[in-house]
């Protein structure tokens, strides 16, 4: 089989992510490669910790970008933090609370759980309850702003909760970091990862995570190494301290160029300016759904403004209607997943992507694919 260049199709990313890469960020991807413990390289590192700290709202000094999507950054985070034997309660309203409770069995945990149905918070009330009947309890793990079904659940409260029972507390953040505040000290967050490639509107591959004393103490503490060379953090944490630092893998550098640029863009706007202009966007995108008969499925208190999901009309071929957007106007948005296959469609104003152009194309778009099934608002 002859291959020959590959061009992309333009396209307009209004799915659960990737989102679109601004030119700027782009361009920096573009710069000439350099080694990885390069000086320069080196002071630029240093560039993107401070950022990342920034951005998580904390001071905690484990806070680096693993080299690798947002799963690696789950992985790392319960590979380190789980020992074999260990219980974990694992708060699931959506597809990323199951995955997390997959991998505490892969590393040897015992994951105990906590279900809200898709669509709904998680409830800090059954988190308590779980953790009475648990008291041996280590760690507490939920998913702050869950992409399979658009919700944002109250990450201070389950905090709370957790630490009264003396469990440590993870929180995944892949979709709201960002878009939504993520006050990692102030709410008593111990570990928290995140992705690039949503909020920040940076290409997927790296996964920011920030460690605080307390799960750091667990990772240095543990009775034996885990079960990851790659993820295992008291590697990565000799590559990315400061001072001389260890070789542990070759770090994705223009992938790191491209991050930096994206937070340097995030510090420019400034983050009260970027979830302002997130919830601006999606007040604008569901008065429009509205307009053509359209109903959210989550309740407007626990809305991502980054993350929309939207009932599918009786009668209608979801997969034909985004068949349609991606073909007819290269807008591609998302399907449900889980329990709410088929029955969603999950519209993301992502980073960059966040503008008002993109929140009338959709409605235009979405007008038109309804139409050519016959719907009437």
């Amino acid at each position: 089989m002859k291959t020959s260049r590959f061009t992309p199709p333009p396209r307009v990313l209004l799915g659960p992510g990737p989102s679109d890469v601004p030119p700027r960020v782009l361009l920096a991807m573009a710069q000439p490669t350099i080694g990885h413990l390069d000086p320069a390289f080196v002071g630029m590192m240093e560039e993107v910790k401070a950022s990342l700290q920034y951005v998580f709202r904390t001071r905690n000094n484990v806070t680096l970008p693993i080299s690798a999507p947002g799963s690696a950054g789950m992985e790392a985070s319960l590979a380190n933090l789980v020992e074999p034997g260990d219980k974990v309660v694992v708060c699931r309203n959506g597809v990323f609370g199951a995955r997390m409770a997959d991998i505490v069995g892969r590393v040897g945990g015992t994951a105990v759980l906590v279900d809200n149905a898709f669509g709904e918070a998680v409830d800090p009330d059954r988190l308590a309850d779980a953790l009475r009947k648990n008291p041996d309890t280590k760690l507490v793990a939920f998913v702050h702003a869950e992409t399979s079904t658009g919700v944002l659940s109250d990450a201070q409260a389950i905090a709370d909760v957790a630490h009264r029972a003396g469990a440590l507390v993870l929180a995944d953040t892949v979709t709201a970091i960002g878009g939504v505040p993520v006050e990692t000290d102030a709410w008593g967050l111990d570990a928290v990862y995140a992705g690039t490639q949503k909020c920040l509107s940076c290409p997927p591959g790296l996964s920011p995570l920030t460690l605080n004393e307390r799960a750091l103490e667990k990772v240095k503490g543990r009775r034996g190494k885990p079960h990851t060379w790659f993820l295992d953090l008291s590697l990565l944490m000799s590559y990315w301290g400061t001072g001389k630092r260890t070789y542990h893998h070759t770090a994705p550098v223009n992938l790191l160029y491209a991050l930096h640029e994206a937070l340097v863009m995030l510090q420019e706007e400034g983050l009260e300016g970027s979830f302002a202009r997130h919830r601006q966007n999606h007040e604008e995108l569901v008065a429009g759904l509205a307009g053509l008969g359209l109903e959210m499925a989550v309740p407007a208190a626990i809305r991502l403004p980054q993350l929309n999901s939207v009932l599918v009309p009786a009668g209608i071929d979801e997969a034909r209607v985004r068949a349609d957007l991606l073909e007819r106007f290269g807008i591609e948005i998302g399907a449900g997943l889980g329990e709410l296959a088929g029955k969603i469609w999950r519209i993301g104003l992502m980073g960059q992507g966040s503008n008002r152009r993109n929140v009338a194309l959709c409605l235009d778009g979405l007008r038109a694919a309804l139409a050519a099934q016959g719907y009437r608002p």
